[in-house]
């Protein structure tokens, strides 16, 4: 009988290198290193701004880069450090950006931990662009795809679960269908999870820069509709029998 073949020790060690940094772009110590720097800022904020959000950005950055053929290692130090400035725009209410405050902070902590200017500088672009407000437009590929992950995960079922959470942090309702959305503002007791939908979730599927973005978008957006057509209906009292298959 004979012997299974074994590959020769250079081999398995090149397979277990690329599985390595396909999991982890920056190499294990440094990415955990990041990975507590950032759980340190974020752990917190708790609620939607948590260490679990940055976790699910960095493997949607990390699945979209992949079949983008992005830079990963610049995107998964961008997606770890994205929401550091978090708390500095939560005590403002909302006044400081947290982007552009994460960006002047996370280009400090890359400093100190010895990575080459020309990637400081393509982490802070997408850190700093990831909110894609006024003039800060994310440019690159990477930038592109933070903006995307960090989007997709204020939708779907998770987008939702998040602005409950959210308004719970602020202080307001469950729902209000007394209010004018019109005449609300964020950071407020009237800023309800149906507002955040109103106001910014519906419009996020339009928003996309890639196109995986645009396809998981989609499929998210589907189900927040079917969801809040479901709320107004409890909201409002008609909970009359229908078909079961109707929201």
């Amino acid at each position: 009988m004979g012997t299974k073949h074994q590959p020769p020790p250079e081999y398995a060690a090149s397979l277990r290198k690329a599985e390595t940094s396909a999991v982890a772009p920056l190499g294990p110590e440094l990415t955990e290193r990041l990975r507590a720097i950032s759980h340190g800022y974020c752990i917190g904020e708790g609620g939607c701004h948590g260490p679990d959000h940055t976790e699910r950005v960095h493997d949607l950055a990390m699945h979209i880069g992949r079949l983008m053929g992005a830079q990963l290692d610049i995107l998964s130090a961008a997606a770890l450090l994205h929401d550091i400035g978090r708390r500095h725009e939560m005590e403002h209410r909302g006044k400081v950006c947290h982007a552009q405050k994460g960006a002047e902070m996370a280009e400090g902590i890359l400093i100190g931990l010895g990575l080459p200017a020309e990637k400081i500088a393509a982490i802070v672009h997408c850190i700093e662009t990831h909110r894609y407000r006024n003039d800060k437009i994310p440019q690159s590929l990477e930038a592109k795809i933070l903006y995307d992950a960090d989007k997709i995960d204020s939708i779907g079922a998770i987008g939702i679960g998040r602005a409950f959470l959210f308004a719970g942090q602020v202080g307001a309702r469950l729902h209000n269908r007394m209010s004018d959305i019109t005449n609300t503002t964020s950071y407020s007791v009237e800023d309800t999870a149906y507002r955040e939908f109103q106001v910014k979730l519906c419009k996020v599927r339009d928003t996309m820069l890639t196109p995986e973005g645009r396809r998981i978008a989609q499929e998210r957006h589907e189900f927040m509709e079917l969801f809040f057509r479901r709320l107004e209906r409890e909201i409002n009292g008609d909970d009359t029998a229908r078909n079961p298959n109707q929201p």
